[in-house]
Parts: C-alpha cells; sequence; structure tokens
C-alpha cells in the first residue's frame, strides 16, 4: 500500500534532485538563522512584576507623557 504523497512534496523532491546545490544553500540559511549556541541567541526580556490586579498586565509597557 502506497502512501499519500502531497503535490508539494513530490515537487520539491523532483526540484532538490534536479539542483543539489540548493541543499548546501538550505544548510547555510538554517545554520544563519537557527542554528546557534545559547551564547549567541537574543536574551529574553527580563521579567517584572506583575500588577497586583494580577493577569497580563505586566505585558504592557506603561505610556509615558510623550505617549
Amino acid at each position: 500500500m502506497a502512501l499519500y504523497e502531497s503535490d508539494l512534496t513530490k515537487f520539491m523532491r523532483q526540484f532538490l534532485e534536479r539542483h543539489p546545490e540548493e541543499l548546501e544553500s538550505q544548510k547555510k540559511g538554517r545554520g544563519d538563522w537557527w542554528d546557534k549556541k545559547p551564547q549567541e541567541r537574543t536574551p529574553p526580556p527580563p521579567a517584572r512584576r506583575a500588577p497586583r490586579a494580577g493577569g497580563a498586565e505586566y505585558t504592557f509597557k506603561p505610556l509615558t507623557e510623550k505617549d
């Protein structure tokens, strides 16, 4: 019994067979965007205390007089 394969999957498989240089490009792009050591990643913003009301209010920055 054959498993279903979408048209897009078939296209990508055939495309990569015809253009093997794209695999190197994919690996380089992944390395640039995703494969990072923890020290290279942007640190998360510091946590702030929630207001007494409790809830998600702490996720919003307070308005200043300029705003």
